[in-house]
């Protein structure tokens, strides 16, 4: 009887130990997911991030031909082609184009430039060039927004100035600073703009803002005949602010990236002329910064691209430094 006892407690002990361990290592597995979920919540809490791609000075021309320093006649295929690196690009929250879609402000070729941005997978939007109307034209501010209502069903905007939340933490802000009562190639923010400007900005003082506009704050290059004429008032205002702020520009078809303490000026290349380039930009925003990713985007229509540079004198110009292509920037908070 003693044997079986001893044989009957050593089973129980072995079943009870291998429950123990069982039990043991449940509760161990559960407190590891626990903490990696824990681990993972804090740091989405603590950062958040934002991708997007800038395609300026597309200058779309539908049976163009080419000028002395725009590829107008490739055009289409240099959109197309981007379009499709676009697509290729994951987790893009929109692209944004900065102006002059199209090279000559006939509703034709609007009509035409649209079916070719509907392939764009991400959302996307649009600010005002100086090509895209023209003084006393049909294709005026109110054709040209519904026009792009009608096609793009992410853009219901009725003002060529606006404004949208693509995330938390992230304020968008799309100026009109091209001049519609005179022909020029210079810019303007009107009183009515520049006080709304004002009051976006006072309400995002939280936020990582992104401003896109034409004409640039900063020239990349001087040139008194393109610059925004009351350029710094609208610096000043934009510099009165100490949030982290990007501001993205087109129009004279070249890189620069300028940065002025919190506030990064990004000038971006032309589409439609060497380097035939575009940007994907990502931001990430943490608790005591934000960093500016860049990661520059050229054209794999290389015939076409080879023939652009023949085109200019001092591609630098156009092309800028490596700093002014890739590489991060960092805003303290």
């Amino acid at each position: 009887m003693s044997k079986n006892r001893n044989n009957k407690y050593n089973n129980n002990q072995k079943k009870e130990g291998f429950f123990t361990r069982a039990v043991n290592m449940v509760i161990t597995l559960m407190l590891t997911a626990g903490m990696l979920y824990g681990l993972q919540a804090c740091s989405s809490a603590g950062s958040s991030s934002l991708k997007f791609a800038q395609l300026s000075d597309i200058h779309f021309l539908e049976n163009g031909a080419n000028t002395t320093y725009k590829m107008t006649g490739k055009s289409p295929e240099l959109l197309d082609d981007a379009i499709a690196q676009i697509n290729e690009t994951r987790d893009l929250d929109f692209v944004m184009i900065t102006g002059d879609l199209i090279d000559k402000s006939f509703e034709k070729e609007l009509r035409a430039v649209l079916p070719h941005l509907e392939q764009i997978d991400a959302p996307w939007y649009f600010a005002f060039g100086n090509h895209d109307r023209c003084v006393g034209g049909y294709l005026t501010t109110l054709v040209y927004l519904e026009m792009l209502r009608n096609s793009n069903p992410n853009f219901q905007y009725k003002k060529p100035y606006y404004s949208f939340k693509p995330k938390k933490n992230y304020k968008v802000i799309v100026l009109d600073d091209i001049i519609t009562d005179e022909i020029t190639s210079n810019g303007y923010i009107d009183e009515v703009q520049f006080r709304w400007l004002k009051k976006e900005l006072e309400s995002s003082k939280k936020d990582t803002v992104l401003i896109f506009m034409h004409v640039p704050v900063i020239e990349p290059f001087a040139s008194p005949s393109h610059k925004l004429r009351n350029y710094m008032a609208v610096r000043g205002l934009i510099e009165s602010f100490d949030n982290p702020i990007g501001v993205f520009q087109g129009h004279y078809h070249a890189a620069k990236i300028t940065q002025h303490d919190n506030v990064l000026y990004v000038n971006s290349p032309a589409l439609v002329s060497y380097p035939n380039a575009f940007r994907i930009v990502n931001v990430t925003t943490s608790k005591d910064k934000v960093v500016f990713d860049f990661d520059w985007k050229e054209t794999r229509e290389v015939d076409i691209q080879r023939t652009a540079k023949m085109l200019v004198f001092g591609s630098i110009i156009y092309t800028g430094e490596k700093k002014d292509q890739t590489g991060s920037y960092e805003i303290k908070k």
